[in-house]
């Protein structure tokens, strides 16, 4: 890449204080980047969906690690500050040897962790459900978290991959979903579950869905917010308060936003309208 390029992405802002890149194998992503845009106005940013490679839930351990890098490397070239991976899986696979290999640079890699501590704190007696991808249900990083925070074997680990193909195909409402929904988690209905942590970004699309099959009373948890968060404190950025909906809805700046499928910068009208419309359904799924 040339000196040229770099700076193109790095000041073509209009004075956004720094550059933030977050990557995922596919759409799943947005929603992180949906809650960072909101609440750093600051920030501009460079979204990589690595959908050439989604989904990632059943990819290869040494396969995606190799994304990984390719990934942060080539966002990394493009002036970003920091990266966020935006990926459950990933953040099992990758995400140290991400930092140890960046750590002589100062670039901060924050990875996504299931949020099962405030799901815990929130269901101080009963059982919590955590639904993720395969790799991310049988990574050591997931187990880990769990030995040291569920010392009473509360949580329940179910792993959704079919979610992941259902989003990525923009199938919100379609009545496959809601089978697929049904038939996976119903025992889990039956048992009296109120408390779900959502594990892959990709699941944020269903939101809907699953609240309408665990009744009116289910709290869903994401690390959406808690990622945004983190990463404003590393940056030593001010994050926004929670804001409206109409802002919500507009979130979709494209002066600030610059997003690259699997490497390739993504400008053709209808994807960027693609692009949008999640944009849009996250700020729906948040009211």
């Amino acid at each position: 890449m040339s000196v040229q390029e770099k700076d193109e992405y790095t000041h073509s802002a209009g004075g956004h204080e720094v550059t933030v890149g977050i990557f995922d194998s596919g759409i799943g992503g947005l929603g992180v980047l949906h809650e960072a845009v909101c609440a750093l106005p600051q920030a501009r940013f460079l979204f990589y969906a690595d959908r050439a490679h989604v989904p990632y839930g059943e990819r290869s351990e040494r396969e995606i690690l190799s994304y990984a890098e390719e990934i942060t490397a080539f966002l990394r070239e493009r002036g970003c500050a920091a990266i966020v991976i935006a990926c459950n899986t990933a953040t099992s696979v990758a995400a140290e040897a991400l930092r140890e290999h960046y750590r002589g640079e100062g670039l901060p890699i924050i990875g996504m962790e299931p949020a099962v501590k405030p799901a815990l704190e929130w269901e101080p007696e009963g059982p919590v459900l955590v639904i993720a991808t395969p790799v991310t249900v049988r990574e050591h990083k997931l187990q880990a978290l769990l030995e040291r925070l569920d010392a009473t074997h509360r949580v329940h680990v179910h792993p959704m991959p079919e979610l992941v193909r259902f989003a990525e195909g923009e199938r919100f409402e379609d009545p496959a979903v809601e089978a697929y929904l049904a038939e996976e988690l119903m025992p889990y209905v039956e048992a009296g579950i109120q408390s779900v942590v959502l594990g892959c970004t990709h699941f944020n699309y269903f939101v809907p869905q699953l609240r309408a099959l665990f009744g009116p009373g289910v709290r869903l948890f994401d690390g959406n917010d808690g990622t945004v968060r983190h990463l404003a404190a590393l940056l030593g950025l001010q994050a926004e308060s929670e804001p409206d909906g109409r802002f919500r809805e507009s979130a979709f700046d494209q002066t600030r936003i610059t997003c690259f499928d699997s490497g390739v910068e993504i400008t053709d009208p209808a994807e960027l309208a693609f692009f949008s419309r999640l944009h849009a359904r996250f700020a729906q799924t948040r009211q």
